[in-house]
């Protein structure tokens, strides 16, 4: 059944699975590194428009028809610079991560598909481009889905076993991805602090719900204007789910951009939020495969 016909407005209710999350953690949290830097809308791919969300520049400024070398290149500091600081603070702290990858995007940087392969970097595939696919038609959705599979393969050497699409998938979305098969979850959703099965034209299959709540998209263009915002808004967050979790354990998930996060300014809230974490005990940082194969393994749909 298509995300068009459905909605689920119960979930869990209030009697919510325990997850049993491994060494008995009472929270979960998976950190998703965005890399979409080169595959969004421009004029030199023959969109018409210069994409500048999620840049410093409010996107009503953006003038369509017209090539924006400013936006373009505060995309360009992400690929640039941004992600080898994100990933090199990760590195240091020893913590795992996601990168929700856009296939274009890893193509178009070889640099960064080495790395990838070289550091086996958990992959979550984030389309083909930086595109809205509830704007795709069904057709051109699905070339966009194996064109993604195909391209991520050929850059880091395996296929992609999560999905999730910019912003909100389309009607077809979910329908596409188990008529293409190989995909053990998608995080097309916001709907919850753990995953859960849905039922797919008889195929039952996993989601991870992503988030824009605990996301440095707030950052542009707003509320957060400082580091301090941000390391707030998430260990609040974080402690209340920590909180939570003595009894009912759950999932955080937190959303970064290299253009975004990355820069010096914005990283340092990102820092003191890890330092917070590291303070407490019962905390899985996770790669989101590992949650997918940890539910498969752990809660069998209709169990």
């Amino acid at each position: 059944m298509n995300q068009g016909k459905f909605r689920d407005i119960v979930g869990y209710g209030r009697n919510k699975p325990d997850p049993k999350w491994p060494n008995s953690a009472i929270l979960a949290i998976n950190f998703v590194l965005n890399i979409e830097e080169g595959s969004e809308y421009s004029i030199g791919d023959g969109d018409g428009f210069s994409e500048a969300t999620l840049t410093e520049f409010d996107t009503s400024y953006v003038p369509h028809g017209e090539r924006d070398l400013a936006a373009e290149s505060m995309f360009e500091y992400g690929s640039r610079a941004g992600v080898w600081r994100v990933l090199d603070l990760f590195e240091e702290r020893g913590l795992p991560l996601t990168l929700n990858a856009c296939a274009m995007a890893v193509e178009r940087h070889g640099e960064l598909a080495a790395v990838i392969r070289e550091k086996n970097y958990d992959i979550c595939c984030h389309g083909w481009r930086w595109v809205d696919h509830f704007l795709l038609p069904r057709h051109t959705e699905q070339q966009h889905i194996l064109k993604a599979i195909e391209s991520l393969t050929r850059s880091i050497g395996t296929r992609p076993l999560g999905w999730c699409c910019r912003t909100g998938p389309s009607v077809s979305t979910r329908d596409l991805l188990i008529e293409t098969g190989g995909f053990l979850y998608d995080s097309d959703a916001y709907n919850d602090d753990l995953p859960y099965w849905v039922d797919v034209c008889g195929t039952d299959h996993l989601v991870i719900p992503y988030t824009h709540a605990h996301n440095d998209s707030k950052y542009a263009p707003g509320p957060f204007a400082t580091s301090a915002d941000y390391e707030t808004w998430h260990r609040d967050a974080f402690d209340w789910l920590y909180r939570e979790g003595a009894h009912s354990p759950k999932m955080m998930s937190v959303g970064l951009h290299a253009r975004m996060i990355g820069h010096p300014a914005r990283m340092a809230g990102l820092a003191r939020f890890l330092d917070h974490i590291s303070r407490h005990d019962g905390v899985w940082v996770c790669e989101r495969i590992e949650i997918a194969r940890h539910w498969h393994q752990h809660h069998r749909p209709h169990e």
